[in-house]
């Protein structure tokens, strides 16, 4: 049974999310969660042909993800499961300052195996592949390679910057195969400086990594502030922020953003419409629990308003 949401799109266009796909560990609770998977979510509901290209363990975590996405009706060609890694953690604790995120090492998605990876790219002929820096600290990173090696499609790397695992050549790498590159304004500042690129404003800074790799733009986002791009032209496109009434979670707000911007893109909306309603859904989310909406009617202003 196809799952509530948008209606499949006559030329449902095919994205590969590639990377994490993880569990947040709560003390009562555990919920699931990485960019990648939050990202494919949201694109099967809004109507396009995710593929979440992850590995899971062969463990309860690992079954509760492959569950979801049948629930959700999302493509699992791309998902690997490994017998010997666990799917990937994050423990959380919750503080008085707010909660503290501890990510596990060596879990099963850093071992994306890389000749399956390369053979679902070439089934599924993507338009766009969408990944960031997190899956690149271990074996994945090869699977990537492969899978970028493989298809024919334009690139849209969210960095998602995560430490202790940030460094410039994995950062040059990434910017190098993008064609369009997203990051919030903290990340921005700090790309900068690690790859010491000039520019003494973030419109500047935003201009040189256009030119210095190649890319069709950069969007920045500014949380409650909106977002802009800036294209290879050094034209700059913005969307201002609204007030959040009533702010309930951040998380995964990112992820929105990003799913609704490569939308748009694939879609072929202007981009002041791409920033507006990417930025509008990313609101939405923060308005309630969660990384991705427990319940499909979510969904349906926006597959409305969007004539999806």
């Amino acid at each position: 049974m196809h799952r509530p949401g948008a209606a499949p799109h006559p030329h449902a266009q095919s994205v590969v999310a590639f990377g994490e796909a993880l569990v947040d560990q709560f003390r009562d609770r555990t919920v699931l969660g990485g960019a990648p998977f939050n990202v494919a979510c949201h694109l099967g509901a809004l109507g396009a042909h995710p593929v979440l290209m992850t590995r899971a363990g062969k463990d309860a975590p690992g079954e509760q993800l492959q569950q979801a996405m049948s629930e959700r009706g999302l493509d699992r060609r791309g998902l690997q499961r490994d017998p010997a890694r666990p799917t990937g953690r994050v423990k959380v604790t919750e503080t008085a300052a707010g909660p503290v995120f501890d990510i596990l090492s060596d879990q099963a998605y850093d071992h994306i195996h890389a000749g399956l990876a390369r053979m679902v790219g070439l089934l599924v002929h993507p338009e766009m592949v969408y990944f960031g820096t997190l899956a690149q600290r271990g074996e994945s990173r090869r699977a990537l390679r492969e899978l970028l090696g493989a298809v024919d499609s334009r690139v849209f790397l969210d960095l998602n910057l995560t430490d202790p695992w940030v460094d410039a050549d994995t950062l040059r790498w990434s910017l190098r195969q993008a064609s369009v590159a997203k990051l919030n304004e903290a990340e921005l500042a700090r790309v900068g400086h690690l790859l010491a690129l000039d520019g003494a404003s973030p419109e500047a800074r935003a201009g040189v990594l256009v030119s210095n790799f190649g890319l069709e733009r950069v969007v920045v986002t500014r949380g409650a502030a909106g977002a802009w791009t800036l294209d290879a032209a050094g034209r700059i496109e913005s969307v201002a922020g609204q007030a959040l009434p009533n702010l309930v979670d951040r998380a995964g707000a990112g992820d929105g953003f990003a799913a609704v911007f490569i939308l748009g893109t694939l879609r072929g909306w202007p981009l002041a419409d791409r920033l507006a309603r990417a930025d509008a859904f990313a609101r939405a989310l923060c308005q309630i629990r969660g990384a991705v909406p427990a319940v499909q009617d979510f969904y349906t202003p926006f597959i409305r308003d969007w004539q999806l």
